[in-house]
């Protein structure tokens, strides 16, 4: 598990990270969202011992992640602009990789290196950018470390790559027990792969919670209502994070346990209803309002 407890981190009058504590569990995916300058980078360079806290704690396996060479050797870390030595081919990075890391797997490499369609003897430096974050994700699969931290993992790759990434970071956690921590200012772009996300805002953390217990909360329901009076008395009756209305049609997004809200309708005068599911967006305008941000300004812009 990776945790931060009460970490901070300043780059002058910069405050990167302000008091930021909560943890990473193992097996899981975990998501890091927030805009620009929100402190991704920083909380992920951290957890790989790059960069050390001015206060706090940020402890691998329950050690100090800046400290100890062996919380080093359990992550790998993938900057949103991958290194790679000047002039060097894939092989050139395989043998320097094959050194730092005991459990580097040359066989997984050079067989992701193929499936990837990369020429192992070309330089890195012709690459373009998704070809570069390819290479540095099979750089970072090939390590066999038990984390892998990734800074904007996706951007630049096209959607058929990024499912084909998804599937790998899938097969090694069932092979082996992965944990990618994957930050992201894009929501949709981690929906279907997270199973923890955690909502960066200027450094602290605003949100730190498991997918399925935060869309357990709340239901997306369409339905149309038999009467005007009956759509009055059901509004009065839920609690309404969202409201939208086309003609006789109501989209509503309400807060509840999905068998609670479904009783309700089903007591309700309808002509129909039906209870949706959520996109990770939606349950993210619902968790973070009560906060009182909107997380469409927050991560959209």
């Amino acid at each position: 598990m990776i945790e931060l407890r009460n970490a901070s981190k300043s780059f002058g009058r910069v405050n990167a990270v302000k008091d930021a504590s909560f943890r990473m569990k193992e097996e899981n995916v975990f998501g890091l969202i927030g805009t620009n300058g929100a402190g991704k980078s920083t909380i992920l360079r951290m957890a790989a011992g790059v960069l050390k806290p001015d206060e706090g704690l940020v402890l691998v396996d329950g050690m100090n992640a800046f400290d100890s060479v062996d919380a080093k050797k359990r992550c790998f870390f993938i900057p949103d602009e991958p290194y790679f030595f000047p002039h060097a081919t894939p092989r050139d990075m395989e043998r320097y990789y094959s050194s730092v890391y005991g459990r580097f797997n040359r066989e997984l490499f050079y067989m992701y290196l193929a499936s990837f369609g990369l020429d192992s003897r070309r330089r890195i430096e012709s690459f373009s950018k998704g070809m570069k974050k390819q290479l540095a994700l099979i750089c970072g699969i090939s390590s066999q470390t038990k984390y892998l931290l990734c800074d904007e993992t996706f951007d630049g790759l096209d959607p058929v790559m990024r499912q084909g990434i998804k599937s790998i970071f899938a097969q090694e956690m069932e092979k082996r027990g992965l944990t990618p921590v994957i930050a992201s200012h894009n929501l949709r772009e981690l929906e279907d792969i997270c199973d923890h996300v955690g909502l960066l805002h200027e450094g602290g953390i605003l949100l730190s919670k498991e997918l399925e217990e935060m869309k357990c909360g709340i239901q997306k329901v369409q339905c149309v209502f038999s009467c005007a009076e009956e759509a009055e008395r059901m509004l009065r009756s839920l609690t309404v994070v969202k409201q939208e209305k086309r003609g006789s049609l109501y989209t509503l997004t309400v807060r509840g346990e999905r068998d609670e809200v479904t009783g309700l309708f089903e007591a309700a005068q309808t002509h129909f209803y039906e209870v949706l599911p959520l996109s990770l967006e939606e349950i993210f305008i619902s968790e973070t309002e009560v906060k009182g941000y909107d997380v469409k300004k927050l991560l959209l812009g």
